[in-house]
């Protein structure tokens, strides 16, 4: 695997992602914010932040598979969450949770979570982009 994720002494450690990745691949890839459609573009989980949350997950894992990748190659998520408080944090972990489940890993790569005020339509309540490193 070109991806080492590590936790150093002096960070805290958290359970959703790890604070560093060390590259040493070749090859980037860079995932489109993905959101959540289907595979024929219709909204999955409309109001539901959680179901949105897993979609999007899966749709990163589709596009990831399609260049010969998965979660384990990603060195970097950046997730914008409509609207975002802390007290939505539960429903983004179950969605998280959620996509593991279906994919058989977790996906703890380094991550940054930002607010935004809207997203491409007003049906979409989560956006997940990635940047793979392959070896």
């Amino acid at each position: 695997m070109p991806i080492t994720l590590v936790n150093p002494n002096g960070l805290p450690e958290v359970d959703a992602y790890k604070q560093v990745s060390v590259a040493t691949g070749s090859k980037l890839v860079f995932i489109a914010g993905q959101v959540a459609w289907d595979a024929d573009g219709a909204t999955v989980g409309e109001g539901d932040l959680a179901a949105q949350v897993e979609q999007c997950y899966l749709n990163v894992a589709t596009a990831l598979a399609g260049v010969g990748a998965s979660f384990h190659d990603v060195a970097k998520l950046t997730v914008h969450v409509v609207d975002w408080t802390p007290e939505k944090m539960p429903q983004f972990l179950d969605g998280v949770s959620r996509a593991a489940a279906k994919l058989g890993s977790t996906p703890v790569p380094p991550g940054t979570l930002l607010g935004a005020a809207a997203l491409d339509v007003p049906e979409h309540l989560v956006e997940v982009e990635a940047i793979a490193v392959l070896g």
